[in-house]
């Protein structure tokens, strides 16, 4: 029995010592954050009792900024149409062929026109699986803790990506009208068909270590093992999205309502016609990137989709650089493949992005202090959404005021699909653009001659 009590004595002390401890909440610290929190306060119980019963974001909006902002613009590029890229990550495959779809439109003389997405997403899919396998290959003999090993297979494939990626794409596969390769349930909703597919690449890809890793294999042997595995993706992306034309025939209806005849094309001469103008090397990926030295050119390691093509290169500009160049391009009629952190006091309703959209501080009488450098570093904020940029409206000094998205979440989103944002939140929650190199100057394309700084793909930024 002494024995007994000698034990729960020393458990006691020892649960005493714990709470003790430097760093941990101690019968002290909770005292004095009991006392920082009066539930007794008025105003207190009045937003304890609010925010228990409603929805937070519904509780901040700013009555002081509605009604403040309207989407009228002095400069603004020809559109037509808005697109819906549904439950898919594939906005920056929109973005990148809405920049181009205007273009089209005037060209083909109608009213309207679509590229299929879901043929560039067959494609881009069976490529990022590909070099998912070639990176597994390439570090086969690399323990499964290598950092490099974990980050392959943490994320075999997604279906996000940036402008590169569809330069990648449209430049090796063409690209075809949406009425050729329409929709299907699973491009428009793309979760379970990534998840099975990046638990089958698991797999190959563990099998391809057991079998040829710390072994001395010729490449013909591995590859013909890859090949094989590819056709098991081959065969899941047909089955779900069918499978790409090699060639088709297609006809349209102008605005004047001639209806062109049936003509035969591969995706390769459909592009080459349709857009005979666009030269891709032509274009330049730029980015506001805080953390970095600007006037600087970087590149991201093994951010592509195809084996062969380019990672991602950027050279890294400040906001009032950028903000010339924008503006450059929709005076010239040219809209821009942009993506940012569209979340980030985004009122969808009236199809608003601005800081003085949502009032956190008032309702917890805290102040939320991060600014753009801190707010990447800490992952708090980063590129999430890509869309066209297609207007901006300024002062009687020309300067920015504010600037307008064609986003692809369809019509019924934001203000008829499209959304304006302050030239203050362009500060702050704007990203990554591609620009024509017309439209940049001397400095700029001169940082484009260095050889790019490459960054790893787990950066805060990537």
């Amino acid at each position: 029995m002494r024995a007994k009590v000698l034990m729960l004595i020393t458990l006691s002390t020892s649960v005493i010592f714990t709470f003790a401890q430097q760093g941990s909440i101690g019968n002290e610290e909770l005292k004095e954050l009991r006392k920082s929190y009066d539930k007794n306060d008025p105003a207190t119980r009045a937003i304890t009792n609010a925010l228990t019963h409603n929805s937070l974001k519904d509780l901040v909006v700013n009555l002081e900024n509605e009604g403040k902002i309207d989407h009228l613009f002095k400069y603004k590029v020809k559109v037509s149409g808005i697109t819906d890229q549904k439950s898919s990550g594939r906005c920056w495959a929109f973005a990148s062929l809405n920049t181009l779809r205007p273009a089209v439109i005037e060209k083909l003389n109608v009213s309207s026109f679509e590229f299929s997405l879901n043929y560039l997403y067959f494609w881009d899919i069976l490529e990022k699986s590909n070099l998912f396998l070639e990176n597994v290959i390439a570090t086969i003999d690399k323990p499964w803790d290598d950092r490099y090993v974990e980050w392959y297979f943490k994320s075999p494939i997604d279906d996000g990506g940036v402008w590169n990626l569809y330069v990648n794409l449209v430049q090796k596969y063409g690209c075809v009208p949406k009425s050729v390769m329409p929709e299907t349930n699973s491009s428009n909703s793309t979760r379970q068909l990534t998840s099975i597919i990046k638990t089958k690449l698991r797999e190959q890809g563990y099998n391809l270590r057991e079998e040829f890793g710390g072994k001395k294999s010729d490449r013909k042997n591995i590859e013909k093992q890859k090949l094989t595995m590819l056709s098991d993706i081959y065969r899941i992306l047909s089955l779900h999205l069918g499978e790409p034309p090699a060639e088709f025939t297609w006809r349209y209806e102008t605005k004047d309502g001639e209806i062109k005849s049936f003509e035969k094309y591969t995706p390769l001469q459909f592009m080459q016609e349709i857009l005979p103008d666009v030269k891709y090397d032509e274009y330049v990926m730029i980015m506001n990137d805080p953390t970095r030295p600007y006037y600087q050119y970087f590149e991201i390691e093994n951010y592509r989709n195809t084996k062969e093509g380019v990672n991602w290169k950027y050279v890294n500009l400040p906001n009032d650089v950028i903000k010339q160049i924008c503006v450059a391009s929709i005076k010239g009629n040219e809209s821009m493949y942009t993506s940012s952190d569209v979340g980030k006091q985004l009122n969808n309703k009236e199809g608003i992005l601005s800081l003085d959209n949502y009032d956190y501080q008032s309702i917890y009488g805290i102040s939320f202090g991060m600014d753009k450098k801190a707010r990447i570093i800490t992952r708090e904020s980063g590129s999430a959404h890509a869309m066209t940029l297609i207007a901006v409206d300024v002062d009687e000094n020309e300067k920015p005021t504010k600037w307008q998205f064609e986003n692809s979440w369809g019509s019924s989103s934001g203000y008829n699909g499209y959304l304006t944002f302050t030239d203050a939140w362009f500060d702050e929650y704007m990203f990554r653009f591609v620009a024509h190199k017309k439209y940049l100057s001397a400095d700029v394309l001169k940082v484009l001659e260095k050889e790019p700084i490459m960054l790893p793909p787990w950066d805060p930024m990537f």
